[in-house]
């Protein structure tokens, strides 16, 4: 079983020298990238993360040597082939757009000028747009739009780490960080410069007292930048948080534009 292979091969890193050990980590890698596998998987009972999967791509690393890699013009140098074959894909890719192998990009995906990481996994009909970055291992539904800039984080080590998972249908602002494993439930909209990670106060501000939550965005979410004071030796200080403003409406498209989602909920754009 491919599994047990991967987990062998952890537990006694000698095996990495072996020609049948680096076909099963390579083997992981090519289902990564035609979406046969994935690092972490929706089930009835929420989020699974398949840690040994990421086993495999940490050892990947390792067992592939420096190789210079010419596009036309463009020369890089580095151990991860680039994707290839986007035509047959159905991935409409535009340069300077860049996706490691072992990432895998759906149908229908519009790839602009940005960078997609090993383990990755982003769904159909989701726009990747201009110098956004989706980190190594996240999870990205479908129909879902990541704005100009946004930051998606990477997560490889700790392994037990669950990675960054967008979920379908959410809207993603321009220049938005999302790291350290948050999940992003669907048809959510972050505004533009929201910044969540682990630590990040996401405050409901929508009824008669706030509601404190963290590390997850719940679905259909309307969510900006916000601030909260903060007691420190120094002083009192404002500290950044994510304010829940309200809900997308049911009568709003899933493709609905930023603004307009703010504008329901009487915020200025």
């Amino acid at each position: 079983m491919l599994q047990q292979t991967i987990e062998n091969i952890w537990d006694n890193r000698e095996l990495l020298q072996n020609e049948d050990s680096k076909t099963a980590i390579r083997e992981v890698i090519r289902q990564l990238d035609l979406g046969e596998l994935r690092v972490a998987e929706p089930t009835d009972n929420g989020w699974k993360v398949n840690e040994w999967v990421k086993k495999a791509v940490v050892m990947y690393f390792p067992i592939q040597k420096m190789e210079t890699i010419e596009v036309g013009p463009f020369e890089f140098h580095d151990k991860m082939p680039l994707k290839r074959g986007y035509a047959e894909k159905g991935v409409r890719v535009v340069p300077h757009a860049v996706a490691r192998e072992g990432a895998y990009i759906a149908p229908g995906v519009i790839l602009m000028p940005s960078y997609v990481n090993i383990g990755a996994y982003v769904d159909s009909g989701t726009m990747v747009d201009t110098w956004a970055t989706v980190g190594s291992c996240a999870q990205i539904g479908k129909d879902v739009h990541l704005s100009g800039g946004v930051g998606i984080g990477g997560v490889l080590e700790p392994l037990q780490a669950a990675p960054v998972i967008i979920e379908d249908n959410v809207f993603v602002g321009s220049r938005c960080i999302v790291v350290e494993g948050v999940h992003v439930e669907r048809e959510a909209v972050l505004g533009a410069n929201v910044v969540l990670t682990a630590s990040t106060k996401i405050i409901d501000v929508t009824g008669e007292t706030p509601v404190e939550i963290k590390g997850r965005v719940p679905a259909r979410s309307v969510v900006i930048p916000g601030s909260y004071t903060k007691q420190f030796p120094a002083g009192e200080f404002q500290v950044p948080c994510a304010l829940i403003i309200g809900q997308r409406k049911e009568s709003t498209d899933k493709k609905t534009s930023l603004n307009d989602a703010l504008r329901e909920n009487n915020v200025a754009v």
